[in-house]
């Protein structure tokens, strides 16, 4: 294990490279490829203050990141505030299991506070049992299924 402190902080311009090694391999994960076009896109969009839709975390260790969570800000007919959409988590898999994932939860959880937002929510397979275990202690599992065209 390594005990090289963890920082985490938003995501921010010059990260663009580790944050796509491991954005890259998270869409692997669920089966997804994108062009580089897709990935700078995506970067642009995160980390650009006039675009307040989407906003990044990461986790960063020796200079490296080694965890990423992309948000997604989103009116809701329900609340007032907006809503955060926790649409990617990704844990390096050199450094699971050392809480890191849970941190950047609890990372995106705290921005969603400071901002007033109404709520944080996230999605995730339905046999994901290793990430399961982490959100159902630090979160609600709800009732609702989703349904796609």
């Amino acid at each position: 294990m390594d005990n090289r402190a963890v920082t985490l902080r938003a995501l921010a311009p010059g990260d663009k490279d580790d944050w796509k090694f491991l954005w890259r391999r998270y869409l692997s994960f669920y089966s997804t490829i994108r062009d580089d076009a897709f990935y700078e896109h995506t970067f642009a969009r995160l980390t650009d203050n006039a675009y307040p839709s989407m906003c990044g975390f990461v986790a960063e260790r020796g200079g490296h990141l080694v965890g990423i969570a992309n948000c997604i800000l989103h009116d809701h007919g329900w609340y007032q505030p907006a809503m955060l959409y926790l649409q990617d988590l990704y844990v390096d898999d050199h450094v699971r299991g050392q809480g890191i994932g849970r941190r950047l939860i609890e990372e995106v959880y705290r921005y969603a506070d400071r901002e007033a937002l109404a709520d944080v929510y996230w999605m995730t397979q339905s046999d994901n049992l290793q990430a399961m275990r982490l959100y159902d202690k630090i979160a609600r599992k709800t009732n609702f299924i989703k349904y796609q065209r």
